[in-house]
């Protein structure tokens, strides 16, 4: 919402600075995002004139001109480019050390083609007063030479823009934001009244509503005999000052309506319309032709104003271009009307139009405004265009229901923890515009018509602590009481939390992707099933609820081999979709390395060695399962993965064959071709959800373990065994002999060829022995070496290589 500090002068009576009403708004839940002050940004330039312009020597497209700057000193020499430069010629002139925002930069002395420039002559786009950057500006003959050109324009009139939340609807027009800050003692509200037009014959034009759930209210005028054209130019400056571009009287008083009292209106060119006016459901295969010059197809969900011949109007939304009033209007309807909030917003959305009328519409206007406000749009036409007016056709409420709450002037102090006296609640409520009855304990309010968000003691609560100022509501810590307080983050979010830590530290890069992939990606990570498709996707390729990371990791990632960096490490944590049920939807942490980004570095190894392999997809796996808290003990790797995997260059984790935690691995061609990516791409996905919560048991304190004063003890054992057997599984059943004393078990060779039966292989160990209370003998270690044999040949039916 924008607008300029004189137009809210009109509607507040305020001596207050700009910057201190800015911090109020703020602070009262008007969220000052932007204040535009041209005077601010515009004082170093100045009105100069033209001496001489001469053919630049070594350039036949500049003249070199001398300025008269007006302030005493001798003549400024330019070099100016312009083609209407010449001598005589009043324009705007900038010093160096000034700062050009139409062309971002910040001006100083140069020499352009050999002779030197000390200012600079400006156009209107580069002052960004209009996109005008033909020639310099041409100012009036008698324009005082050295005074500040925004002063002598009118361009002190800072443009305010507001953030405003969907509730405040009232505060889509200035009438409303000066309401608030007349409540919040920064002024006094300028009530100007709305007196009734009287009517000089009936309307012709009849209304009929076949829908009042659609349309609650309905009023509508005729003005006879007006003359259209260029609206005056106090009502242009209002408009284009907030970025709107005037286009005629008719229209433009219907634009000022929207925006000073929020009430939105629409005019119609009277003899273009055919008969009498239906609010009614669009037919089918109706169609419109908007003012936007684009034609909507309709359908029955979508509310419009027809007359006999079709549809005029998008109810609430956007006219039709055929009844549009222009330079001939001599009878123009004036139509004022409630909407169904819900029905505009679901029709601006169906139909892609974001108009000032569906903003204020879908959040509710002020319907004891109606037809006051059709009264002053017609006060409006008839000034600026004359014109005699009809009696005015109402079909519906022309008001609200009423709303009375009773109101304990103790909730302030409950909810807000703050006293606020009965005398200053009355105060705030209003000038908010609340009727305050009574003076006990509880008080009954009245809640006015355009506050369609306030229903409870709650709202008032809200509505007293915003003006009274958020700063007043003292710090209050919670009791913690003797308990332990209780985690603030559940499992998975942490979990979430520690998977990206780990993976940046793993030199990856976080990425976001969208949560749509197409159809036929969908299909080849498993998903595409109906109930995973969206119902209006935003794009024909965003069809489906993604079932896994990896489809728009990929896409990442190409796009980034196809700018010429093709080295990334990428990853992303965030929810997949194997179903439409909450029990099959998952959180994930995937990623995908390409090129030279393994996990030892990105960057060409000095070998050539340093591809991107399965092994970092595993590490990377790995990595998060750790952080998330994962049991690795009880980790088991599968070869082979998910079908869109390299059958050979792949693997599953799990715990067990019922609960798959993920896979890692090269990325199948056939994958890297339906995705368009350029391989080899590795890459893993981790389902966080099925990472086994750790066993809660009570238990004692233990001491922290420190270093083992006694040496440790390695042994080294070769087991032959089928080709069948997983290494993981000899060093499971080694580990479970003593797992206080054995602390380490890694594989460090595995052999099959001359000297072991074709169907065998040999798996070497490495055992660590740490002894914590004593030295062992060797009768003791060779007897837990013993224990590591019989385990491992009953776990896997191995025998001890010879």
């Amino acid at each position: 919402m924008k607008f300029t500090l004189s137009w809210l002068k009109e509607h507040l009576d305020t001596d207050e600075p700009l910057e201190k009403l800015a911090d109020k708004l703020t602070m009262i839940g008007l969220e000052v995002e932007n204040i535009e002050d041209k005077a601010k940004a515009l004082a170093p330039f100045s009105i100069a004139r033209v001496i001489s312009a001469e053919q630049h020597p070594n350039a036949d497209r500049l003249r070199v001109c001398m300025v008269d700057t007006g302030n005493g000193a001798a003549p400024v020499q330019v070099v100016c480019g312009a083609p209407n430069a010449r001598a005589g010629l009043v324009s705007v002139f900038s010093p160096p050390g000034t700062f050009i925002p139409g062309k971002n930069i910040t001006l100083g002395v140069g020499t352009i083609r050999g002779v030197e420039s000390r200012g600079m002559l400006c156009s209107a786009a580069e002052l960004e007063i209009s996109e005008d950057h033909d020639g310099i500006m041409e100012l009036p003959a008698d324009a005082p030479i050295g005074k500040g050109y925004a002063e002598w324009a009118g361009l002190g009139d800072p443009v305010l823009e507001i953030n405003l939340t969907p509730n405040r609807q009232d505060c889509t027009g200035v009438h409303g934001i000066a309401r608030d800050l007349s409540a919040a003692d920064m002024g006094k509200l300028i009530d100007h009244g709305i007196k009734p037009i009287k009517g000089e014959f009936p309307c012709p034009v009849q209304v009929t509503v076949e829908d009042a759930t659609l349309c609650p209210g309905f009023a509508l005028r005729l003005v006879r005999g007006v003359k259209n054209g260029p609206s005056p130019e106090w009502l242009q400056k209002r408009l284009t000052s907030i970025g709107l571009r005037p286009i005629n009287a008719l229209v433009d008083i219907t634009n000022f309506m929207t925006y000073d009292r929020a009430r939105p209106l629409h005019v119609f060119d009277a003899r273009k319309v055919n008969g009498n006016l239906t609010v009614r459901r669009a037919k089918d295969g109706e169609s419109l032709l908007a003012l936007d010059g684009r034609t909507y197809t309709l359908d029955p969900a979508i509310c419009v104003i027809a007359d006999e011949h079709g549809v005029e109007s998008l109810a609430g939304i956007m006219g039709g271009e055929t009844s549009g009033c222009d330079e001939n209007t001599s009878d123009v309807l004036i139509e004022s009307a409630l909407w169904n909030e819900i029905n505009i917003a679901q029709t601006g959305r169906k139909l892609g139009i974001n108009s000032d009328a569906r903003y204020r519409f879908e959040r509710g206007v002020d319907p004891a405004f109606m037809v006051p406000g059709l009264e002053l749009a017609t006060k409006l036409v008839m000034e600026l265009c004359g014109g005699t007016p009809s009696e005015t056709v109402v079909v519906g409420k022309a008001f609200g229901d009423d709303r009375i709450i009773d109101f304990p002037l103790s909730e302030v102090k409950r909810l807000a923890g703050i006293e606020v006296p009965l005398v200053e609640v009355r105060r705030i409520l209003s000038h908010l515009g609340f009727m305050v009855a009574g003076s006990g304990p509880v008080v009954k309010l009245a809640v006015p018509s355009w506050r369609t968000d306030v229903h409870g003691k709650a709202d008032i609560v809200e509505e007293v602590v915003r003006i009274v100022g958020v700063d007043k509501v003292p710090m209050t810590p919670f009791e913690r009481g003797d308990d332990a307080r209780k985690p603030v983050l559940t499992t998975i979010q942490l979990r979430t939390r520690r998977a990206k830590r780990a993976l940046a530290a793993r030199g990856m890069v976080e990425a976001v992707t969208w949560s749509f992939i197409s159809k036929p990606h969908a299909e080849l990570f498993g998903g595409g099933q109906a109930e995973l498709a969206l119902a209006n996707p935003i794009a024909s390729d965003l069809s489906d609820m993604r079932p896994s990371l990896l489809p728009g990791l990929v896409a990442a990632a190409q796009a980034n081999a196809n700018r010429g960096y093709a080295d990334v490490a990428l990853f992303e944590v965030g929810q997949i979709f194997k179903g439409d049920k909450p029990e099959n939807q998952f959180a994930a942490a995937s990623g995908v390395r390409h090129g030279f980004a393994s996990s030892k570095g990105i960057g060409r190894h000095w070998s050539g060695s340093a591809m991107t392999d399965a092994l970092d997809a595993k590490a990377d796996a790995f990595a998060v399962l750790a952080a998330a808290g994962a049991p690795m003990q009880a980790l088991q790797i599968v070869p082979g993965g998910a079908n869109w995997l390299h059958p050979g260059r792949s693997g599953t984790i799990q715990i067990g064959p019922q609960n798959v935690l993920g896979y890692f691995g090269e990325l199948h061609p056939r994958t890297l071709e339906a995705l368009g990516a350029d391989g080899p791409l590795v890459a893993f996905e981790v389902i966080l959800d099925r990472i086994p919560d750790a066993k809660k048991r009570p238990t004692r304190a233990k001491p922290v373990l420190e270093l083992s004063a006694f040496q440790p003890v390695s042994r080294d054992f070769a087991f032959i065994v089928d080709r069948s057997v997983k290494a993981g599984d000899i060093v499971r059943a080694a580990q479970g002999v003593d797992k206080k004393l054995i602390t380490d078990v890694s594989v460090f060779d595995v052999y099959e060829g001359k000297g072991i039966d074709p169907d065998k292989k040999s798996i070497a160990i490495a055992v660590t022995i740490q002894p914590r209370e004593k030295t062992l003998t060797d009768q003791e270690i060779d007897a837990v070496a013993a224990k590591i044999v019989a385990e491992v040949t009953k776990k896997t039916g191995g025998t001890l290589r010879a």
